[in-house]
């Protein structure tokens, strides 16, 4: 999920309550599939919130049921078949025009659920119960985000029957065998991800905690935290 940030406070000795939000974003250029020239940009923004149960309050582990309430996960691309180039959609094969090659528009969009329900586990207090400030606190579980959804359109362009574009071409847009095909490669691509319904969640890093008013019961933490895919 990217850089990760996250504050805590004490509920009561066994239970601290959590905020956590995350940032991503890079790009990919250059990606080729089906004959299409690909660049794509990652856009990662998640906020949730969890109950840190500690069974045994002076050692680390716990277990962490939440919520991910503010999901804007998604990937974005753009893409073009380069003039004279052949692509496939659902298996049928187009010859791109050279004066007016294919472009077209995607992505997959990671927040049907939302908000989503996640579950963690893992170890170190970020509230250090036996004083001390810093704390090293990693873990791993699972985001239940429901299956990604594939979204793909062919925004303009020509193809054409042979690779010199001199035979029966015409716009992919409004034609409807192409936009069958399309939306058969869609269903296609929407197959393949339906499984990954579940999102991984590993986070690692290093927390500060504040000694407010003197109580450390009443002690609160900031971390950020490097890594959060």
């Amino acid at each position: 999920m990217g850089i990760n940030f996250q504050t805590a406070i004490i509920a009561n000795r066994y239970m601290n309550l959590r905020g956590v939000g995350n940032l991503f974003n890079y790009s990919i250029n250059n990606i080729s599939t089906n004959g299409m020239n690909v660049n794509a940009k990652l856009d990662f923004a998640t906020a949730g919130a969890s109950v840190d149960f500690y069974p045994f309050p002076n050692h680390g582990l716990r277990v962490s049921p939440g919520v991910l309430f503010l999901n804007h996960n998604q990937v974005s691309a753009v893409f073009v078949a380069q003039g004279g180039t052949s692509f496939t959609l659902n298996d049928y094969t187009y010859y791109s025009s050279q004066a007016n090659p294919v472009t077209g528009a995607g992505g997959i969009v990671l927040n049907k659920q939302n908000p989503a329900f996640t579950i963690t586990t893992g170890w170190g207090n970020m509230i250090p119960r036996r004083g001390g400030h810093f704390a090293f606190p990693i873990e791993i579980g699972a985001a239940f985000i429901g299956s990604p959804t594939v979204n793909m359109a062919l925004v303009s362009g020509q193809v054409c029957a042979d690779p010199q574009g001199t035979m029966g071409c015409m716009n992919v847009v409004g034609d409807p065998d192409i936009n069958a095909n399309l939306q058969a490669q869609i269903t296609k691509y929407q197959n393949d991800v339906n499984p990954f319904s579940i999102y991984p969640i590993f986070s690692a890093g290093v927390t500060y905690s504040f000694r407010l008013h003197g109580d450390e019961a009443k002690r609160g933490a900031l971390t950020p935290s490097p890594v959060r895919p």
